[in-house]
């Protein structure tokens, strides 16, 4: 195909939500006293976490890599996010939007493979305890992490190199908050069948298959729960890994709910606004769900507390 007024694209200009001006003053503040929380919230749950020695298990080791990465992709969107609603430029320079890009897909493709990671912790917990121990050694939990990490930099580093390689003729407008791929893909001027192709397998390999095996854990998971003879067991077993439930269920219904929904010409700014909700809203209430949700976090909030008035008295 030939490429026909294709321009060395150097600046990007993000015009999300502009049809309603009017808002990204309230948009600004919300976004900004949620972020805030976001990093106040897991900061203290990470802090938590290594300071309570109790807490050093494989299910707090996962939970600590999350709450790092919700501030990390909170980071790499929201503080652009909160500038254009300030701004009445709203530009990007073209190595920013693949950096932001690379971050943003890295870190939410890490995010679904660490919760698959984390719903075989909690099945490993029910439906083998005796064996929890062996299985769920520092090495494994090590290698998993790890592994979700290196999963979500690789599938990112191969997106954003495609896409941001791609000929861009003129049209510099992202109708976006974000660099987000998809958007950045609709401005190039040539065939995007390869980065549809990757994306598609991507998707298969980062959202399919983990929702699968998700589900067919906790289907593990219920079984062994029902099997147990005492209410107050049942209620034990299913404490441990009703949070991640909780915020399993908001990630990925987020996602399919932006996918699978009805399209219609007002559609777009309702999805900006979930892609909002997706990247400021689901990270904020993490740390609280674990933190309601948890007695042994509770107590180790409890114990810090005494041990800092202790000390001050």
């Amino acid at each position: 195909m030939e490429h026909q007024n294709q321009t060395l694209m150097t600046i990007f200009f993000l015009h999300g939500l502009a049809a309603h001006p009017i808002f990204h003053f309230v948009f600004f503040l919300l976004s900004l006293v949620m972020y805030i929380i976001i990093l106040l919230g897991n900061s203290f749950l990470i802090t938590i976490i290594i300071l309570d020695s109790h807490l050093h298990t494989p299910m707090y080791f996962f939970l600590s890599n999350l709450s790092f990465l919700d501030i990390c992709y909170t980071s790499s969107s929201v503080p652009l996010i909160l500038a254009n609603f300030l701004s009445d430029e709203k530009s990007i320079s073209f190595v920013a939007c693949g950096a932001q890009m690379f971050f943003s897909l890295a870190l939410g493709s890490t995010e679904c493979v660490l919760l698959t990671v984390m719903s075989y912790d909690r099945y490993v917990a029910i439906c083998r305890p005796l064996r929890y121990p062996i299985i769920m050694n520092k090495g494994l939990c090590g290698w998993m992490a790890a592994s979700s990490w290196m999963t979500g930099v690789l599938n990112s580093l191969v997106q954003t190199i495609l896409a941001m390689g791609l000929p861009f003729c003129g049209n510099n407008v992202i109708d976006y908050l974000t660099c987000e791929i998809l958007a950045v893909l609709k401005l190039a001027c040539t065939d995007i069948s390869l980065n549809v192709i990757i994306m598609v397998i991507s998707n298969v390999i980062l959202l399919v298959i983990p929702v699968l095996l998700i589900i067919i854990s906790y289907l593990f998971i219920l079984f062994t729960i029902l099997r147990i003879n005492s209410t107050e067991g049942r209620k034990k077993a299913f404490s441990t890994c009703s949070a991640h439930l909780t915020v399993v269920t908001m990630f990925y219904g987020t996602i399919l709910f932006m996918y699978m929904k009805p399209k219609s010409k007002d559609s777009h700014a309702t999805d900006e606004l979930i892609a909002l909700f997706y990247a400021v809203v689901i990270p904020m209430l993490n740390p609280i769900i674990y933190s309601l949700r948890n007695k042994d976090v509770k107590a180790a909030v409890k114990k810090l507390s005494k041990n800092v008035f202790s000390q001050k008295t």
